[in-house]
């Protein structure tokens, strides 16, 4: 599949760009957060291999890559949940696994507290979790302004591996970061930064995440610098039915970084 394979549809009232290839059981893959972020930027080097085995379905979330962005709608885990409900509807999907980076992990446990008759098994990559302290990464997504050295300065801070940070990759991310309401449609999600002390995050709280019901796997770089491990550590002790895996020599890309062994544990928990 190619980039310019995106498709779209109507869902929540926003243009919906998504991808879809495949066969077999649906495994929507949820992209998360940050400047120049999209379903195909996360996930176009595995829609391919994964789309052997199953209904792949990579959406952009609503304000982010090529979903629409509306001035003066209230974007928030209870929008996004149900925009991705009516995505599914949409395209005539009722119930799906659900792999989720970062912030479309976030998603996902929205799916699975609000909608859990839509799903049916949840993977967590890098999700936020619980209330901990505003990582570099974090705040400087926050502070981001459009151009092609802060892309690149802003992308070293998520990967251990730094030679993945390709010149395609920055250059792809720079111009979805400059279309128009991009910027702060990931301002609504992230605090600002304090000029001095400390910046809290919360993200969705413990009492919260004990009500999950749905199988879970939590996958987590040890080198994470953007969602700390801890936030991994708050998830399994929570919810019910979860386990942890936790990759060395690896930050937030867990993906891309661990491609093997995250699709071995993906193929092995999804499909068993």
């Amino acid at each position: 599949m190619k980039e310019n394979d995106r498709k779209f549809i109507q869902a929540a009232d926003h243009k919906t760009g998504y991808y879809r290839a495949g066969s077999g059981n649906p495994l929507v893959l949820l992209h998360g957060s940050g400047p120049g972020v999209s379903g195909w930027t996360n996930w176009g080097g595995l829609i391919d291999e994964l789309s052997a085995d199953y209904d792949v379905i990579v959406p952009d979330i609503a304000g982010f890559g090529f979903t629409e962005f509306k001035e003066g709608t209230e974007y928030d885990i209870k929008f996004w949940t149900n925009h991705l409900v009516k995505f599914l509807d949409a395209i005539g999907v009722d119930r799906v696994s659900l792999v989720g980076n970062s912030f479309g992990g976030a998603v996902g446990i929205g799916l699975a507290l609000f909608n859990p008759e839509r799903l049916d098994k949840l993977v967590l990559l890098g999700t936020p979790a619980g209330t901990f302290e505003q990582t570099k990464g974090l705040a400087g997504a926050w502070l981001y302004e459009p151009s092609l050295d802060n892309m690149r300065a802003l992308m070293e801070l998520f990967p251990y591996n730094k030679s993945l940070i390709t010149d395609e990759l920055v250059q792809s991310r720079y111009e979805a970061s400059a279309r128009p309401g991009a910027q702060g449609a990931l301002r609504t999600l992230l605090p600002k930064p304090e000029e001095e002390g400390i910046t809290m995050v919360k993200a969705f709280p413990v009492k919260a995440i004990q009500h999950i019901t749905a199988p879970t796997l939590v996958l987590h770089g040890r080198e994470d610098h953007v969602v700390p491990l801890q936030c991994g550590h708050t998830l399994v002790e929570n919810i019910p039915n979860a386990d942890l895996f936790v990759f060395g020599q690896c930050g937030h890309w867990v993906q891309t970084e661990q491609r093997e062994k995250f699709l071995a544990c993906v193929r092995n928990f999804v499909s068993n």
